[in-house]
């Protein structure tokens, strides 16, 4: 996937479309420029909209340049409720825009890995008004280090609606979607077959029979009684951190009198996913997971698959460590989600930008230059 030139003057373009929700008024400041502001200050670490305000006023002259600012750099109150007012969907919409027109996907390619999990946000709960931590289920580009849409939800629990409501925001045609455990329900098969998409979905104990119909088919045929079951297969071998990483993909058609095929008609190959480590005191573990397939892929191909799945949870690891998410107090659920937005956005502007160095590290240079802020900005360089 290539990336175009993008012109930092035209970042305010790609959020016409959405309405000020504003009082029409005291509209003192631009629209425009309170939400790029927004945007850049995120990709320079700010962790809301009081730190947002600090970076702008002290990057005037750089904003000024793209910025029309008639009344100088917005309040932080006011850069708070304009984030407080944005729609999420409508939000993510423009960012989906932005990234679209920017990265070019060659013809010809193969379908995109795109991964899905949740992750809680464990210090926004609101105990006086009754409310846990949010709870956020997201869409990441593994391959390519996109960030594609998110729902919030009150709880972890409701993921597990959240991920049909996230699936409807994807382009699914080319799109091979995996998912953990939690996915493990026939309405989200249904609805990816249904996009044109397919799907490589963990499955453990909350689905007890499937499960156990996976696994008899896998004991079968290494007992030797399907041998006429085609099946393909991959293993890789990996050292590193003092430690030996053996891996071994096997993917088969389902069989004929596959017993789940009637509640499962979407299920059209298993995969098994075996992982053996030999730490560096020479003992052993081992791992050992199921997945439905909706398509017969090849050893590889699965292999990246799963692995790839470790995207999104690396993804949410940078969140955390990097941009402190996991301790932000923000209690309002719409401020909340889309300050969880702004920083999934900046995380892809910063790891597709292709200076050798961490995301951090390249945060705090956006912080320190804005010349540098600029190529992050217009995916220059990528």
């Amino acid at each position: 996937m290539a990336a175009k030139r993008v012109a930092v003057e035209s970042i305010g373009s790609y959020f016409e479309s959405l309405t000020d929700p504003r009082h029409t008024q005291n509209r003192k400041h631009q629209f425009l420029d309170i939400v790029v502001i927004a945007v850049c200050g995120v990709v320079c670490g700010c962790d809301g909209p009081t730190a947002i305000r600090r970076w702008a006023v002290a990057r005037s002259g750089w904003l000024r340049g793209f910025l029309e600012l008639p009344n100088g750099i917005p309040s932080r109150d006011c850069i708070r409720n304009v984030l407080l007012a944005l729609q999420p969907e409508a939000f993510q919409q423009c960012f989906r825009e932005w990234i679209a027109q920017a990265l070019v996907t060659e013809d010809g390619a193969s379908a995109r890995l795109v991964a899905i999990d949740g992750k809680t946000l464990r210090r926004s709960h609101d105990t006086a008004h009754g409310l846990g931590p949010l709870h956020i289920v997201s869409a990441w580009a593994t391959e390519h280090g996109v960030a594609l849409a998110q729902v919030a939800t009150g709880d972890k629990s409701n993921a597990i609606t959240a991920i049909p409501v996230l699936l409807q925001q994807l382009e699914l045609k080319k799109a091979l979607v995996t998912i953990d455990a939690m996915g493990c329900q026939k309405d989200i098969a249904r609805d990816i077959v249904a996009g044109g998409g397919d799907f490589v979905i963990a499955v453990k104990d909350n689905q007890p029979k499937l499960a156990t119909a996976l696994a008899a088919i896998v004991e079968k045929h290494l007992e030797g009684e399907l041998q006429a079951l085609r099946h393909r297969s991959h293993q890789t071998d990996a050292r590193g951190h003092g430690r030996r990483d053996e891996r071994f993909y096997w993917v088969a058609q389902v069989p004929p009198d596959f017993v789940a095929k009637d509640e499962w008609p979407w299920i059209q190959a298993i995969g098994t996913a075996v992982r053996i480590t030999t730490h560096p005191d020479g003992t052993q573990t081992d791992e050992v997971r199921y997945y439905m397939l909706s398509r017969f892929l090849s050893g590889p191909r699965f292999g990246q698959a799963v692995r790839g799945h470790w995207g999104i949870e690396a993804m949410h690891w940078v969140l955390d460590v990097t941009f402190g998410e996991d301790r932000t107090r923000t209690r309002q659920r719409i401020l909340a989600n889309n300050l969880s937005w702004l920083r999934r956005f900046a995380t892809t502007l910063l790891k597709r930008h292709p200076e050798k160095d961490s995301i951090r590290g390249k945060m705090i240079r956006c912080l320190m230059d804005t010349a540098f802020l600029d190529q992050v900005l217009t995916l220059q360089g990528d």
